[in-house]
């Protein structure tokens, strides 16, 4: 078992802390240089090897050391008379003495310095510098010099237990060298490592540079987020402040209203007296507007309880083809009044879902609304009822080996030959108070919620509702799907 060397130190695993500071002194390196570590410079694993390739080919000893004296890199050989004179008490001393000592050392202004052993034996310091920084230091050795042929009387006096002839076998297998020789070792050696520190540094720029863009780049996201956030509170307090205004408005405008359409009723049945054809024309136009005006607000009633979440449905089994039927009934007038074909397509078995019967019928009587709105004299507005069928078995349904077709969901289709919508606007028609034409001299009127309810309303049953171009080339098709549970 070889004696430890004095040189050896315990290998140090950083942490959190290590690599923070190590972090921040790259992040200096940025800018002046300052606090630029030997350490960050180079590849411990490549060190090691240029001191493993130098040993081998000059066979003298080869340790790198930081500027704090943390040993980077070494390769090295025991040396019999080291391990000899360190197997004595007084031996053990000196030699570390001597390795502090060597350890310590200061390669000076010009950079190289040599300090002797009393061995005989020198050690030779070179420092390490770069751009004008000194960041560690070399030390090579120990060797001894080719003057030295007998062993020194500092050896033999270091420790009484020296066995003069033992000291005399051992001292010449430590490795000898020319003064001029190191020297030009040491060069080498300097040039070699000064290569390494000048690609390490350039490395050490570029990733700092791109750590410090990505830091920045983080840095102006976390502003961005934090004013998105704080964008977004404010837009929800405005949304529930609107929802709340919308409800309170128009809950106060249809206690009024209700009184107008009532008493505009009795006009017209004469309960107050014979009105002329005149009169009894403007009555009516009172109440035709009027009536709209509390369909808008019955909208912007749903859509607050839509926003709100508190609107209840009364569930129920509703029969989708009496729903379409009513629908077609209410509107036939108008369409008839129009000109456009209305109609209703239905199969002959259609099933019932769970659902609110008043709720649906308001979905397609808007579907229908303003597919007829939008359609022009001579067109068409049709509503297709048709199933959606599966053949595989139900998963209860064991032993099947024979089974037929079911159906899996309703849908209804609402096609119209009108004016149709623009593919870049199809996927914005069922935001609230959102409209195609949203000019103030639009030709069609409404408010942008009818759209927007129907989309909730047919969520709130478990379905969806898609818009696409009509197959005919001209027109739109709104598409409801149902599943069927």
């Amino acid at each position: 078992m070889s004696t430890p060397s004095p040189f050896d130190e315990p290998e140090t695993i950083p942490n959190a802390r290590s690599i923070a500071k190590r972090e921040e002194s790259a992040l200096d390196a940025l800018t002046l240089g300052h606090g630029l570590r030997l350490e960050d410079l180079v590849d411990r694993e490549a060190l090691s090897e240029v001191c493993k390739s130098f040993f081998m080919l000059f066979g003298i000893p080869v340790r790198i050391y930081a500027q704090d004296g943390q040993m980077l890199a070494d390769a090295v050989q025991d040396q019999a008379i080291c391990s000899y004179l360190q197997g004595l008490r007084d031996g053990r001393a000196a030699c570390g003495a001597t390795v502090a000592a060597v350890k310590g050392g200061d390669p000076g202004p010009t950079g190289d310095a040599t300090h002797p052993c009393f061995t005989g034996a020198m050690y030779r310091i070179v420092g390490l510098d770069y751009d004008g920084r000194r960041l560690g230091r070399v030390i090579l050795g120990p060797y001894l010099p080719l003057e030295v042929k007998e062993v020194p009387r500092s050896l033999l006096k270091i420790d009484s237990g020296v066995d003069p002839d033992k000291a005399k076998e051992l001292l010449p297998k430590m490795p000898r060298a020319r003064a001029d020789t190191v020297t030009r070792i040491a060069k080498h050696l300097q040039a070699v490592l000064d290569l390494i520190l000048f690609s390490g540094h350039r490395a050490l720029l570029t990733s700092q540079m791109h750590l410090a863009s990505v830091r920045e780049s983080y840095r102006e996201l976390q502003e961005r987020n934090l004013k998105l956030t704080e964008s977004y509170e404010k837009l929800k307090e405005l949304d529930r402040l609107k929802s709340n205004f919308l409800a309170t408005v128009s809950h106060e405008l249809r206690t009024p209203l209700t009184s107008i359409l009532g008493y505009s009723e009795m006009l017209s049945e004469g309960i107050a007296g014979s009105l002329n054809p005149e009169q009894l024309e403007f009555v009516g136009t009172i109440r035709e507007k009027g009536e709209q005006l509390l369909a808008l607000i019955k909208s912007l009633l749903d859509q607050s309880k839509l926003e709100s979440g508190t609107l209840s449905l009364a569930m129920g089994d509703v029969a989708l083809a009496d729903v379409l039927r009513d629908v077609a009934s209410t509107l036939l007038p108008a369409a008839k009044r129009k000109g456009v074909e209305l109609s209703v397509k239905l199969p002959p078995y259609l099933p019932n879902i769970r659902g609110d019967a008043e709720r649906l019928r308001q979905v397609f009587l808007n579907l229908a609304e303003n597919a007829l709105k939008f359609t022009e004299t001579s067109g068409s507005v049709k509503l297709i009822a048709t199933t959606e069928t599966s053949t595989e078995p139900p998963e209860d349904d064991v032993g099947f080996v024979l089974f037929a077709s079911r159906p899996t969901a309703i849908l209804v289709r609402v096609e119209d030959t009108g004016i149709g919508i623009p593919p870049s606007e199809r996927g914005k028609i069922f935001d609230a108070f959102y409209q195609v034409d949203g000019s103030s001299t639009r030709e069609h009127g409404g408010t942008g919620l009818g759209l927007s309810i129907v989309k909730r309303i047919v969520e709130m049953h478990g379905g969806s509702v898609t818009v696409d171009a009509n197959a005919a080339g001209r027109g739109t098709v709104f598409t409801v799907r149902f599943p069927l549970n």
